[in-house]
């Protein structure tokens, strides 16, 4: 295993932005890369759960990287996400994403398909293969359906290129073990968990609401690393409601769209279907939370104007499907 976290601390689980019509809106996605390393980002996770991947094209996720590449210009690194439940489809796109320049890639336990722990096994392991990239794998039973067991964790560990965790489930006893253990680095990818995760030996957060404040999310990692863990606590607690509103109401994609459009830093909050935006009493559950934040680092609230219209529905992109 490396020894070195060329990852980053703070990184962004990147929403895809989309014109009204449901294709991508490449200036905007510029715009957003951009505001996001600017702002304290050191990586840019695209084409993961939170840019929609299940709705992109390949192409789509490969201009992606592309753009996240020529936009980065070397203030971050660009990690591909996503993959594919089929293990030679996924080893397809991730080799794409190497040539195409990505720093990284991120391996998510095949779902639906439901395998074994040997089948998870094999799947991370040929997938890491294919490529000479850094490997962060992804444990999120609630999307996947299956869990990373603890020997799987050891097992995947042995391999060269395999890094580092994201993990989504919350278990704080065994994201110990995993650390302790196997060496992984170890990515919180629950926002609210992240402070304990940090003061348990995390070395940074995949982040979903740090599409919306990434400086924050920069300050508190900051203060954890110079053991200031009550400044940490002191902007934890100030990003609570937000990630209140972000997180527990709607799916991440859809919420995060809509506060990064009332805010004014996407131009729509549209999202593929089958996600939709969010209805009128939704809608006005992520409004009360924002109520509550009034300001965290980076980001001011006190002009929030969320528009509801626009995040109704969802549309097809004019290119449908998710071929080879």
């Amino acid at each position: 295993m490396s020894q070195k976290n060329i990852f980053g601390q703070t990184l962004v689980a990147l929403v895809t932005p989309m014109t009204a019509d449901g294709e991508v809106d490449w200036a905007d996605t510029e715009k957003l890369i951009d505001y996001v390393i600017t702002n304290g980002a050191d990586g840019v996770v695209v084409t993961g759960t939170t840019g929609e991947t299940s709705t992109l094209t390949d192409a789509e996720k490969i201009k992606l990287v592309e753009v996240g590449k020529s936009v980065s210009g070397g203030r971050a690194k660009i990690i591909t996400g996503g993959g594919s439940n089929e293990t030679a489809h996924a080893m397809q796109l991730y080799k794409a994403s190497e040539k195409a320049g990505a720093d990284g890639i991120m391996i998510v336990t095949p779902y639906y398909n439901k395998p074994t722990q040997a089948g998870v096994l094999t799947h991370f392991r040929m997938v890491a293969d294919s490529t000479d990239l850094p490997v962060i794998l992804y444990d999120i039973p609630g999307r996947a359906g299956i869990a990373i067991s603890m020997d799987t964790f050891h097992r995947a560990s042995k391999h060269p290129n395999i890094v580092a965790v994201k993990d989504a489930k919350g278990d704080l006893a065994q994201a110990t073990r995993i650390m302790n253990e196997t060496g992984l680095f170890y990515f919180s990818g629950d926002d609210s968990n992240l402070l304990p995760e940090l003061a348990i030996g995390a070395v940074g957060c995949i982040s979903v609401t740090a599409n919306i404040a990434p400086a924050a999310y920069r300050e508190m990692i900051d203060a954890a690393n110079r053991n200031d863990f009550h400044h940490a606590l002191t902007v934890h607690n100030s990003l609570d409601p937000l990630q209140r509103a972000a997180m527990t109401h709607v799916p991440g994609t859809v919420a995060a769209k809509y506060i990064l459009n009332g805010l004014g830093i996407i131009s729509s909050p549209r999202v593929r279907l089958p996600l939709v935006g969010p209805e009128d009493a939704e809608a006005a559950r992520i409004e009360a939370d924002i109520d509550l934040v009034g300001s965290v680092t980076g980001v001011s609230f006190d002009n929030f104007r969320p528009d509801r219209n626009a995040a109704a529905g969802g549309a097809l992109p004019k290119v449908a499907g998710t071929t080879r």
